[in-house]
């Protein structure tokens, strides 16, 4: 048995990690736009990164790195460093090497506009501001932020059942350009659990298929879509049950943390897929629905249209049946097996349910026991105008 509890501190609720967020000039207005992490151990670091082919010069540095361990993590906003070629991985090259002598082996992550060169000299500059001895998680979190509307972090202290305990923290960034593939996102998690490398990223590897990889805003994959997770293993602590479990409920939280601050977005929906012939169909469903602009709109509208969630579960390419669908708003059904229940009785009930801002679609295949849940929200007005002005 263990116990997981809530707690303050984000990225820094781990003994031996530290990280601040500071303004180097990148956005308007001073405010935050580089932070790092830091730890005063060498950490092991498992990692996942974007499916894009255009993926961003920070993920190619990092990867030519092969196995290695770290203890530093730089992240700006506002530049993506993508599609800059050989001299993006340059520009990293020049940055990461104003740090101070005690880092060792750094990397970068990135975020903003793409086909720009970064500005070294202002993050060079920037870097010069950096007090590793700071533990000041939100600002840090605030830093990397860019269309986001809200910080995202959060922390768990995991107590096991002899009484030790380790720690697991981690914050995020994603707005828009979210999609089951992972997301335009950047999530660093760091922990004191006293894990072998290995299995850190086998746990990780399958934590994000059904957080990240399930949620979507818009169905734009990034070019420097990033998921890092630091270990120092300076509690002595560890439970692969209870790690798997701390994990997931930090990767969930701020998979639904990014879905429900999706540009312009008003809801978070689940979209609960069951009786399928199998996961794999189930999840083929799943991100159909949270990825569809009928849906979206829908959603939007707070239109009960139960017809665009089945047309939707027809054309994803699972195998479905209309005699064996079964819709339902939260605990409103709406279609059961061929049988109508959508009526002036009925509708309001169901509207009612759409101007919540947080609900579950259930779409009940009645084929087999295949089951997967994804992550979606609506799509408005805001959103076009946040995108149209991006560089501006």
């Amino acid at each position: 048995m263990y116990k997981i509890e809530q707690i303050e501190g984000g990225v820094c609720a781990a003994t031996g990690f530290f990280a601040d967020g500071i303004s180097a000039g990148l956005k308007l207005n001073n405010n935050k736009d580089m932070a790092f992490i830091y730890a005063d151990t060498l950490c092991d670091i498992a990692s996942t990164f974007t499916t894009n082919k255009m993926a961003a010069a920070p993920i190619k540095h990092f990867k030519a790195k092969g196995e290695f361990k770290t203890n530093f993590v730089l992240i700006n906003s506002k530049n993506a460093n993508a599609m800059t070629g050989i001299a993006g991985l340059k520009d990293i090259e020049e940055v990461l090497s104003h740090l101070p002598s005690q880092v060792n082996n750094p990397v970068m992550s990135s975020t903003g506009v793409i086909g720009v060169r970064l500005p070294k000299e202002k993050l060079i500059a920037g870097l010069a501001k950096f007090d590793l001895s700071q533990k000041n998680p939100t600002a840090a979190a605030q830093a990397i932020m860019t269309t986001d509307s809200f910080k995202k972090e959060i922390a768990f202290k995991v107590t096991l059942s002899d009484g030790s305990f380790f720690h697991i923290g981690a914050m995020a960034k994603g707005a828009g350009m979210i999609n089951p593939a992972m997301a335009t996102m950047l999530c660093f998690i760091t922990t004191d659990a006293d894990i072998a490398s290995l299995k850190m990223q086998k746990i990780l590897d399958d934590t994000v298929m059904t957080t990240f990889n399930a949620a979507s805003v818009d169905g734009d994959t990034s070019t420097n879509d990033t998921v890092m997770l630091l270990s120092n293993s300076k509690s002595g602590a560890f439970d692969e049950s209870a790690f798997e479990d701390a994990l997931y409920q930090v990767m969930e939280f701020l998979a639904k943390q990014m879905v429900k601050d999706g540009e312009g977005a008003t809801k978070l929906v689940t979209y609960k897929v069951t009786g399928a012939k199998s996961d794999d169909e189930a999840e083929v469903v799943a991100k159909a629905l949270s990825n569809s602009l009928l849906v979206k709109t829908a959603l939007y509208g707070e239109d009960p249209n139960w017809g665009r969630i089945a047309s939707t579960v027809g054309a994803s390419g699972a195998y479905a049946k209309e005699e064996t669908l079964t819709i339902s708003f939260d605990n409103v059904c709406v279609y059961e097996k061929g049988n109508l229940y959508f009526n002036a009785e009925l509708e309001p009930k169901a509207a009612a349910i759409m101007k919540k801002d947080e609900f579950t679609i259930y779409c009940d295949l009645g084929l087999g026991n295949g089951t997967f849940t994804a992550f979606g929200c609506d799509l408005g007005y805001e959103y076009v105008k946040i995108n149209a002005d991006y560089r501006t």
